[in-house]
C-alpha cells in the first residue's frame, strides 16, 4: 500500500470541507406537497426527513452512475437506478457527522448529513425505498469527550431516533418489510432500537428482512450467532438468509487494545449500553462471503471524495474491482473484518488508509468498502423473505 494514493473517508472529507461553516452552508427545506409530488422535510408528526419517498432532491435517490476502474485500466460505465415500486423499505440511520458545538445536534438538514446519506444509503435505493429521519445525534465535540461519558446525551439521541421510527411505523410503513441500515453512531442507535422494540416483538421480527449494522459492536456469545445484544435476532450465516444481522468493523489487521471497534465493552459499545467484556465476541459477518471464507469486496466510493487515477472519472461513483478481499478474523479478544489490498505491483489505483489512526482502522469506509456486496446481499435477502411469506 505504500506510495499509492489513499481514498479519504467520505464523511471526513465533508467535515473538513464545511467544518465551522456548516451552519452557513445548511440545506434548504424542500417545498411542501402531497400525493405524488415533492413533500416537506418536516411532516405532521414533527419528524424531519433526510430521505423519504417523494422528497425533492432526496440524497438517497441520487444519480448512481458508476465507473468501474479495473487494474487493466479498461474502464466501463454502468447506470443503475433506484428500483421502481420496491416491496421493501430501508430504514437508514447515519453516523456521527455533526460539528455543532452542543452535546446533541439539532434537526436541521446540513451538508454533512446529506453527504452521509448519499455516500452510504443511496446505493440501497436499487433494492428498497429508503427512509432516513434526522435525529439529535451526539456531536463530534460530545463524543470527543468520551463515548461512555454522557448517557444523558446518548438518551437524547436515542429518543429522537425512536420518535422518527415510531412516526414511520405508525404512519408510513403499512405493513411493509424493513431492512435496517446503520453505521457507527447510527448502528449504535439501531442496536438500541432493535433490542428494545424489534427483538422482543414476534410481529416486528417477522417484518424484518435484515439489519446491516456496521461499526456498531453487536455482541454475541463466543462461538455463537445469537444472544448477548439480541435474544432472537441471529447473525446471518448464509447468503440469502432473511431475518438476520450483518455486522462487522473493517481493519487491516488485529484491532489494537484501545480500539473503538471490534472489541466488546469499549468504544462504540458504550454508546448502546453494551458493557460486557467477558464471554462475548464482537460480531463479524463478512458481506463478501456471508457463509464464511474469503470474498472479493465490491467497493463503491463517491467520486467527489475519492482520488481515482487519471483520466478523471466523470460519474458520481467509482468502483475498483479486484482491489480488496475480506474475511472475518478473531484473535486476542478482538473480532474484525480483515480487509486486504491484493493489488499487483504497478497497480496505481487509490486505496483506503487508517485516516484516524489504528484504533479506528477503516471505520470511515466500513460501508463504502462493501457497498456493492451489501446491496447484493440485501437483494438476495429480500427474495428469500418474499418466498417465505407467500
Amino acid at each position: 500500500m505504500g506510495g499509492r494514493r489513499g481514498v479519504p473517508g467520505a464523511v471526513a472529507a465533508v467535515l473538513l470541507a464545511c467544518g465551522p461553516l456548516l451552519a452557513a452552508c445548511g440545506g434548504a427545506v424542500a417545498a411542501s406537497g402531497r400525493a405524488g409530488g415533492p413533500v416537506a422535510r418536516t411532516d405532521a408528526a414533527g419528524t424531519v426527513w433526510l430521505c423519504r419517498p417523494g422528497l425533492a432532491a432526496d440524497p438517497c435517490t441520487s444519480d448512481l452512475a458508476v465507473t468501474s476502474v479495473p487494474a487493466s485500466g479498461a474502464r466501463t460505465v454502468a447506470h443503475p437506478a433506484p428500483a421502481r415500486n420496491p416491496a421493501v423499505d430501508c430504514f437508514y440511520v447515519y453516523p456521527t457527522v455533526s460539528t455543532q458545538p452542543t452535546a446533541n445536534a439539532d434537526l436541521r438538514v446540513q451538508p454533512a448529513e446529506i453527504s452521509a446519506a448519499t455516500s452510504q444509503a443511496a446505493p440501497f435505493s436499487q433494492v428498497c425505498r429508503v427512509w432516513a429521519p434526522m435525529y439529535r445525534q451526539r456531536t463530534e465535540a460530545s463524543l470527543a469527550e468520551g463515548l461512555g461519558n454522557d448517557p444523558t446525551a446518548d438518551g437524547v439521541a436515542y429518543r429522537s431516533l425512536l420518535a422518527g421510527w415510531t412516526d414511520y411505523l405508525d404512519h408510513f410503513n403499512d405493513g411493509r418489510p424493513v431492512v435496517f441500515i446503520g453505521h457507527s453512531q447510527g448502528a449504535a442507535m439501531l442496536v438500541r432500537l432493535l433490542s428494545s422494540r424489534i427483538d422482543p416483538s414476534p410481529a416486528l421480527r417477522g417484518r424484518m428482512v435484515s439489519a446491516v449494522l456496521a461499526g456498531g459492536n453487536v455482541a454475541v456469545p463466543i462461538g455463537g450467532t445469537v444472544g448477548a445484544t439480541f435474544k432472537h435476532l441471529p447473525l446471518c450465516t448464509s447468503s440469502g438468509e432473511a431475518g438476520c444481522v450483518i455486522a462487522y468493523s473493517s481493519f487491516p489487521g488485529r484491532p489494537p487494545a484501545d480500539s473503538l471497534f471490534g472489541r466488546p465493552g469499549q468504544g462504540v459499545s458504550l454508546q448502546s449500553g453494551q458493557t460486557a467484556t467477558g464471554g462475548v465476541d464482537v460480531a463479524c459477518v463478512d458481506p463478501a462471503a456471508i457463509g464464511g471464507g474469503t470474498g472479493d469486496l465490491v467497493p463503491w466510493f463517491p467520486t467527489s471524495t475519492s482520488a481515482p487515477p487519471p483520466p478523471p472519472v466523470t460519474t458520481p461513483w467509482v468502483t475498483f474491482p479486484g482491489l480488496y478481499t475480506a474475511s472475518c478474523r478473531r484473535a486476542g479478544g478482538a473480532a474484525w473484518l480483515q480487509v486486504d489490498d491484493v493489488a499487483a505491483p504497478g497497480d496505481d489505483r487509490p486505496v483506503v488508509s487508517e485516516v484516524l489512526g489504528p484504533a479506528w482502522g477503516y471505520h470511515l469506509e466500513d460501508i463504502n468498502l462493501a457497498s456493492g456486496n451489501l446491496v447484493g446481499d440485501v437483494g438476495l435477502q429480500e427474495r428469500a423473505y418474499a418466498a417465505a411469506h407467500r
